[in-house]
């Protein structure tokens, strides 16, 4: 299905952050059969003097979307996320006018496609948005769970979406 191939692609961005000590979130933005923006998450590790909160993959993608030379649609674009948007992302999306969000692992912790946007401003309130949950949910859980047991990856340590991570994977090898 298209779903699964671009969600593939995501993964490849979020594995190449992942290899570079990053927390392993990657995005790809599609139009018309053809990914035309990507991003992956920057900013978590231990080389700076703190992590950053705005390097998200979606963010850079977005911001990606300046450099390309074909016409943005963005009603007709779809957003793939290795990891459920968190609020801001989500808010970018929106902005953004893209109108499907197509994600591969949920996050318990900071995931924001669960708000109900009916009690947000009409920007927000007046925005038909479809979300698409779980698309290659447990190669995205692989992931996250492999950076979890580096003890070199200090980013949300200690965390409930590191518990919860981590849980999944052995409910997981239970069954």
């Amino acid at each position: 299905m298209v779903y699964e191939y671009f969600m593939g692609l995501a993964l490849e961005q979020a594995q190449k952050a992942y290899d570079k000590g990053e927390f392993p979130v990657g995005c790809v933005i599609a139009l018309e059969g053809r990914v035309i923006a990507s991003g992956a998450r920057q900013g978590t590790t231990l080389d700076r003097a703190f992590f950053s909160e705005i390097d998200h993959a979606e963010i850079r993608a977005l911001k990606n979307l300046e450099t390309i030379n074909t016409q943005f649609e963005p009603e007709k674009s779809v957003l793939f996320s290795t990891m459920e948007p968190c609020l801001m992302c989500l808010g970018a999306i929106i902005l953004a006018g893209i109108k499907t969000i197509v994600y591969a692992y949920e996050d318990p912790m900071g995931g924001g496609t669960k708000c109900d946007l009916k009690k947000l401003p009409l920007l927000y309130k007046n925005c038909k948005i479809d979300i698409i949950p779980g698309v290659l949910r447990q190669k995205s859980l692989d992931l996250f769970y492999n950076f979890f047991n580096k003890e070199t990856n200090l980013y949300w340590k200690n965390s409930y979406l590191e518990a919860y991570t981590l849980e999944q994977k052995r409910e997981r090898k239970s069954k």
